[in-house]
């Protein structure tokens, strides 16, 4: 797995919203797409935080009310992320010491272009092909 790439596993289909859209509405598209997380990017698709299933717990936890309340008061700030350049190990090896779930990969130029979650790992671990006894 050291030869494979962030590029060949990420996932490309996002879901995104903007820093002002209302936490009840991010949870919709969540449910809805059966997705851990959405992406808050900027107008110019530049991310600007994460929100995700944990998110919601401290949502619940904290009792505030949720109805116009923005994302941008509960998103993860300082987002680790990727380019799709680096070897999948390293992500991989970067989400199980920080215990997260999801990776946005980000381009200088395109903003935001994919996100590695542990699904994908283990999608990819689930099909890889086993090496062949020597």
């Amino acid at each position: 797995m050291d030869d494979i790439f962030v590029a060949r596993l990420m996932s490309t289909e996002l879901h995104t919203v903007t820093p002002d859209t209302l936490v009840e509405d991010a949870a919709k598209v969540m449910m809805e797409e059966g997705i851990g997380s959405v992406l808050v990017v900027d107008e110019e698709n530049q991310l600007a935080g994460i929100l995700t299933n944990t998110d919601f717990v401290r949502i619940v936890a904290e009792r505030q009310p949720k109805d116009q309340t923005p994302v941008s008061e509960y998103m993860t700030r300082d987002v680790v992320t990727t380019t799709a350049q680096v070897a999948i190990t390293d992500v991989a090896d970067t989400m199980m010491e920080r215990g997260f779930h999801h990776v946005p990969v980000v381009d200088d130029d395109e903003g935001v272009i994919g996100i590695v979650t542990t699904t994908d790992l283990a999608a990819y671990v689930s099909t890889a092909e086993a090496p062949s006894p020597s």
